[in-house]
């Protein structure tokens, strides 16, 4: 075991971590952040994304060791206390999601799709989500989800 610092939803965490824990596990089980699905173990399905230092990954095929240094941010570190991201609320507003297992990893994916994109097309969305599986829901409401969640992040980003 080895002591080490992660810096998640803009907080400190020592963690005892072995050496081949996978960052998805240290955040589940070891900080209790569940909103971090664990889905398929082999990176299909999108279910464990978070963004590191603000890009969208698959927490299930880095080491916990690994994200010493940098900024994860989870589902749970999104919202602005009360106020959801506004693509937290455009995936609800758009009935985006079903069951809800795939919707964290959806919803940071494309956080990290408009922070590259201001305002993707469909073809962009579809493109970009082709990572992240859904089982529940069709596709069409998750696609304008992100379209709208892209027009609502650009307006929460201007003065």
């Amino acid at each position: 075991m080895s002591r080490i610092t992660l810096r998640v939803n803009r907080r400190s965490y020592d963690l005892d971590c072995a050496a081949s824990t996978m960052l998805v596990d240290a955040l589940r089980d070891q900080l209790r952040l569940t909103g971090t699905h664990v889905g398929c173990d082999t990176s299909q399905c999108g279910a464990c994304t978070v963004l590191v230092d603000g890009r969208s990954i698959k927490s299930c095929t880095m080491l916990a060791a690994e994200a010493v240094g940098v900024e994860i941010t989870t589902i749970e570190g999104v919202a602005d206390g009360e106020r959801l991201h506004p693509m937290q609320t455009a995936f609800i507003e758009q009935h985006g999601l079903q069951c809800g297992f795939c919707t964290p990893g959806m919803v940071l994916s494309s956080i990290d799709l408009c922070s590259r994109t201001a305002r993707p097309s469909e073809h962009e969305v579809r493109n970009w989500l082709e990572g992240n599986l859904c089982r529940c829901t069709g596709y069409h409401n998750i696609v304008k989800a992100v379209m709208a969640g892209a027009e609502g992040t650009q307006k929460a980003s201007k003065p």
